[in-house]
């Protein structure tokens, strides 16, 4: 496996959202060059952007470019300027449940934003395409753990519909234009400096205001949560690392990047009371559409690969994200 190379310039596209922030931010540490690309949308709080963008802008090492995939030029001017050898893409509207509202949003970043990047690697190589898909493609699969392998053709939601489509899509340009690239699927990913529209999140900040949490399918539900720096070291790891060419010479693969421990949510709940010092007002709610009982991740591939498995545990991951959460918002009850 090869180290991290710091000598390289990396593309990050979803700079100031949640992952590509502490991508960038660890990159940038380590002295690699880091162009970050971002169009700052109001899906949740731009001032959350803009204070994760002001410590990346700290780093003599950083560019940052306002921009939208949804528009072809941009995206193109981005790759022709910068050169970029290895890209990351992270930008993508998020959320399932907001993808049932406002499906046009999910369209035209997932589809048409995640192609305009694709057409960049086309006419621009690189050495190496990462992109993030979820563990929302595999729906309602009942065999569990989940694996790369698993057969994925039954989203519940149209968000998990996009990133299976952009797995779909990175493999044909990965065969037509000898493009490696790496899908990973990440496992609810939280921590300090998370999104606002994420249960945990939403959690913490009722509970302090002494508000009711809801918790859906009467709280009978598992996720395998992932803690923020786990899943930026999975994706280091692979950076400089991209997949060896198959049988057909494609040099194509997925990854799934979780903890490999679903957690019961009324576990998690406890967790998140005890790292607060504080008791959650529970309100019991039927499933809502989209959402899956249980996510687990197989790694099996990640550690056999990259000697690598996610192993932050929930109790030092909301600890870690309450004391963050303390500080930013200055609510230290």
């Amino acid at each position: 496996m090869n180290p991290l190379n710091p000598n390289k310039t990396y593309l990050i596209t979803g700079a100031a959202g949640f992952i590509g922030f502490h991508l960038s931010k660890s990159l940038l540490e380590k002295g690699a060059e880091v162009i970050g690309f971002d169009n700052l949308n109001n899906y949740y709080a731009v001032s959350l952007k803009r204070d994760r963008l002001e410590i990346l802008k700290s780093y003599d090492n950083f560019r940052f470019i306002l921009g939208d995939l949804s528009d072809k030029r941009d995206v193109f001017r981005l790759f022709q300027e910068y050169n970029p050898q290895i890209v990351v893409n992270l930008g993508a509207q998020a959320g399932v449940r907001y993808s049932i509202d406002n499906p046009d949003a999910y369209m035209q970043s997932n589809i048409m934003g995640f192609f305009h990047v694709l057409e960049g690697c086309r006419y621009f190589p690189v050495e190496h395409l990462v992109y993030a898909s979820s563990s929302s493609v595999y729906g309602g699969n009942e065999k569990i753990p989940f694996s790369a392998q698993d057969k994925v053709d039954e989203p519940v939601s149209l968000y998990a519909a996009t990133k299976k489509s952009n797995e779909l899509m990175a493999h044909a340009y990965s065969d037509l234009y000898r493009i490696p690239a790496t899908g990973l699927r990440f496992f609810t990913v939280y921590g300090p400096f998370g999104r606002p529209d994420m249960a945990y999140f939403k959690f913490t900040d009722k509970i302090i205001k002494g508000e009711p949490i809801q918790l859906y399918n009467n709280g009978d539900m598992y996720r395998d949560f992932t803690y923020i720096d786990d899943i930026v070291k999975g994706i280091e790891n692979i950076l400089c690392n991209p997949p060896a060419k198959n049988s057909k010479g494609c040099r194509y693969k997925i990854y799934n990047i979780g903890n490999n421990k679903p957690e019961k949510l009324m576990d998690f709940v406890k967790t998140l009371e005890e790292c607060l010092g504080m008791e959650a007002v529970k309100e019991f709610l039927p499933m809502q559409p989209g959402d899956v009982y249980r996510t687990y991740a197989d790694v099996d591939d990640l550690i056999k690969d990259y000697d690598f498995k996610p192993d932050t545990s929930i109790k030092e991951g909301l600890g870690k994200f309450v004391k963050w959460y303390r500080e930013y918002y200055g609510k230290n009850c």
